[in-house]
């Protein structure tokens, strides 16, 4: 099929120089949604900012209800990941859906600056998860339908650098508004806050309904050259398969049956969760009171480690991509990781406590390099990858109800039990990852041998032309079907 494809756009040079054109036409106008991810952790997040100014107090909150309000989020978002992805794949318009989504759930973020109770703000926060839930799976989902498996990897790593930066600096523009808010125009700092970030959201939201692209197939910037070689070099990566579904409804039920009747998919969903409880440090990144400095100077020594994981995940994801490699790329992150949780299990030292941290926050570059994995490990139909995706991200969630926990104040501030479950997280991940690597070498070489695939389904026309092509070649079947394959899992 390549040099049929070469010789469609004028041989292989020209469809090389027309291929990086695309490329960075779509990059270009997939960057947007680094700045939705930060817009999208920050509306998440700003609950337990306000609450530095009064929002309890205003709201009269009392006993375990503002960590309900902080819980509350993870119902909605973890209901609506499915449903949303297979929404999103029957309509075809990611830059019509998404940002739709973007701007109710500014809308919410507004109006719980309006709230003047528990009930009106549990109920904004509910919402807020419901509806923030379509936006991470689905923008995974869109970044698969364009980019191959060997430009997959940078692409999900400078999505999620997102959430990274969002840990950097997302306090600073609440402390911005937080400080300079209070009273104006009689409302308090936190409502401000509330209103500003809200506000943001929504214009950030009509912009992307301007420039982020929507599949391939349903594009209308690009010229008829650009989608053709678009869906053409998707088909490619896929052995020759369209990476489109029928827009039915049947056709994305079938793709929830594929999704939840795959032992790999609910493997890869309890390997995931154990990396995010794994990771739970980052919501109690206890820098202020292992460290023993003042509030000011522990928020603002927070930012270097983060900055430091934003490098680190850059550079293994493009590693990742040019190797064509995985396992060992998700790997060696936590492996360093667990050398952090060791340091942090040991010492009360100062610095190298500060050392620590920084080796902790860089185990984001393998958790990132995963998620790549996954649209890899669960290719197609794209019906079945959508649901896959939005399944496991969200089934992973419960790890972040379960890190809640990881954490408690009895356990400081030296954090030793908390450490310890992080890195035995981290060492059950790191298995589950090489017994996942294996069986994927194993489907390699199956395809090496032309045997049938797993949940592959071959149709009486299909076998039929196979055994004609055999008896016409002198060969096998098997050697047929091998022949056939050009696609290979990465592992």
């Amino acid at each position: 099929m390549e040099e049929h494809l070469d010789q469609e756009f004028g041989g292989r040079e020209e469809r090389i120089r027309l291929e990086k054109r695309l490329v960075r036409k779509v990059d270009w106008r997939m960057s947007i949604l680094v700045i939705i991810y930060i817009l999208n952790y920050v509306d998440r997040n700003n609950a337990a900012a306000a609450r530095l100014k009064g929002f309890e107090a205003d709201l009269g909150l009392v006993g375990t209800q503002f960590a309900t309000l902080l819980s509350i989020l993870y119902v909605g978002y973890i209901i609506m990941q499915v449903p949303s992805n297979m929404l999103l794949n029957y309509i075809g318009k990611p830059s019509i859906y998404l940002p739709c989504c973007m701007i109710v759930w500014g809308m919410i973020s507004v109006l719980t600056g309006i709230t003047t109770n528990f009930t009106g703000a549990l109920l904004t926060r509910f919402f807020l998860g419901f509806v923030e839930a379509a936006f991470f799976p689905g923008a995974l989902f869109l970044l698969s339908k364009w980019y191959t498996r060997e430009e997959l990897g940078l692409r999900t790593a400078i999505l999620y650098c997102g959430n990274l930066i969002s840990n950097a600096f997302g306090g600073l523009m609440a402390a911005g508004i937080l400080g300079g808010m209070q009273g104006v125009l009689g409302h308090a700092a936190w409502r401000w806050l509330f209103y500003i970030e809200g506000a943001l959201t929504m214009f950030f939201a009509v912009c992307a309904i301007f420039i982020l692209p929507d599949f391939p197939s349903t594009t209308t910037w690009l010229s008829p050259e650009e989608r053709k070689l678009a869906e053409w070099r998707m088909a490619e990566d896929a052995s020759g398969s369209a990476d489109d579904d029928l827009n039915t409804v049947s056709s994305q039920m079938r793709g929830l049956w594929l999704a939840v009747t795959d032992w790999k998919v609910w493997f890869l969903s309890f390997m995931l969760t154990a990396q995010v409880v794994g990771l739970s440090f980052n919501a109690y990144f206890p820098l202020t009171g292992s460290l023993g400095y003042n509030t000011t100077i522990s928020l603002l020594l927070v930012a270097p480690p983060w900055a430091f994981a934003v490098i680190v995940a850059f550079l293994n994801a493009q590693h990742a991509d040019r190797s064509g490699e995985r396992a060992i790329h998700i790997c060696w992150p936590f492996v360093v990781g667990i050398i952090g949780f060791i340091i942090a299990l040991s010492s009360m030292n100062t610095a190298a406590r500060y050392v620590s941290f920084f080796l902790m926050a860089q185990s984001y570059a393998g958790f990132i390099v995963c998620y790549a994995w996954l649209s890899n490990t669960l290719p197609r139909p794209p019906s079945k990858r959508a649901v896959s995706l939005a399944l496991i991200n969200a089934f992973s969630q419960l790890g972040n109800v379960a890190g809640s926990y990881v954490f408690p104040a009895g356990w400081g501030p030296t954090y030793r039990y908390s450490f310890a479950i992080c890195l035995a997280m981290f060492g059950c991940s790191i298995v589950m990852v090489f017994i996942m690597r294996t069986h994927l070498m194993m489907e390699n070489k199956r395809m090496d041998r032309g045997e049938r695939m797993e949940g592959e389904i071959e149709t009486k026309e299909e076998e039929e032309e196979l055994r004609r092509t055999a008896e016409l070649e002198g060969v096998t079947v098997a050697e047929v079907r091998a022949n056939r394959r050009t696609w290979r899992y990465l592992y």
